[in-house]
């Protein structure tokens, strides 16, 4: 059997490598200009490798009743990794993918194809663009993983967006932002202090050392407007291999602070990865 050999193509934005996993048969790392993006095991698709990506799994889980199918709208594509778990966990589920690189999308079709009959349907658009021509009440979760690089772009920053998002929300729905930053914070705070605005309830997962500002790291952001079933949650991120923290409440206004939301005229792209930061997912 051949082995398999990466796979390097200029693609809209960037360059993409699909390097195989050694450890693991038929797992693959996608990198775009070197920042890691996806992680991949076309044999075990709930295997999470990233632990930004099991905590986003952890809340998934524990939205709801094992199993029941959802609507899931996933603003970032990467190599598909959470749309494949989704499936695999909630069979049935409806999932809208939305992808602005057309060149990615046709790399993960044709080496990394999602199976027949997944319920994945994947759009090469503007993640912005597309939630605000996406019907109202259409999702009961909303999966924010985009990356132009290694940032957030600015235009999924604002109160603006926020509230599109929360249009095209059921009211029973659930926002989740892969973010990252690091001390002093101002970019994660301001987030916090956007999606406050438009959202009763709102949560942070994060390990504790990024949450004490020791390194640049990623952060989960869950908005609401219903009480977050915390404590399966806390248990779970606590007991992952990199155990995270839950924060909510007055913990997370204190991290807050006087950190003003974000309007569309002053947004700005999330903060360049430190070198060699393994941030982005």
């Amino acid at each position: 059997m051949n082995e398999p050999i990466p796979v390097t193509r200029d693609v809209d934005h960037g360059v993409a490598k699909l390097m195989p996993d050694v450890d693991r048969e038929r797992a693959w790392l996608l990198t775009v200009d070197g920042a890691p993006q996806s992680y991949v095991d076309l044999d075990a698709p709930t295997h999470l490798e990233f632990e930004y990506t099991r905590r986003i799994g952890h809340v998934l889980d524990t939205l709801t009743e094992a199993g029941r199918p959802l609507d899931v709208l996933h603003l970032g594509g990467g190599a598909l990794t959470l749309p494949r778990y989704v499936a695999a966990t909630r069979p049935g589920s409806r999932q809208d993918v939305v992808e602005a690189d057309l060149g990615l999308l046709e790399l993960v079709a044709e080496y990394l194809p999602v199976p027949d009959g997944a319920g994945v349907t994947v759009h090469g658009a503007d993640a912005r663009v597309w939630l605000e021509a996406a019907p109202d009440g259409s999702a009961d979760v909303i999966v924010a993983d985009v990356f132009g690089g290694s940032r957030v772009p600015a235009h999924l920053t604002s109160v603006a967006y926020a509230r599109e998002a929360e249009r095209v929300l059921r009211a029973d729905g659930v926002y989740l932002a892969n973010l990252a930053d690091a001390a002093p914070f101002t970019f994660l705070r301001a987030q916090l202090a956007t999606f406050g605005t438009v959202f009763q309830e709102l949560a942070l997962i994060a390990e504790p050392g990024v949450l004490r500002g020791r390194r640049f790291g990623n952060a989960v952001l869950v908005a609401a407007h219903h009480p977050i079933d915390r404590a399966p949650l806390t248990r779970l991120v606590a007991s992952d291999a990199f155990p995270a923290r839950l924060e909510h409440g007055s913990a997370l206004r204190d991290f807050i602070g006087g950190a003003r939301p974000v309007q569309d005229e002053d947004a700005v792209p999330s903060p360049e990865p430190p070198e060699g930061a393994f941030g982005i997912g």
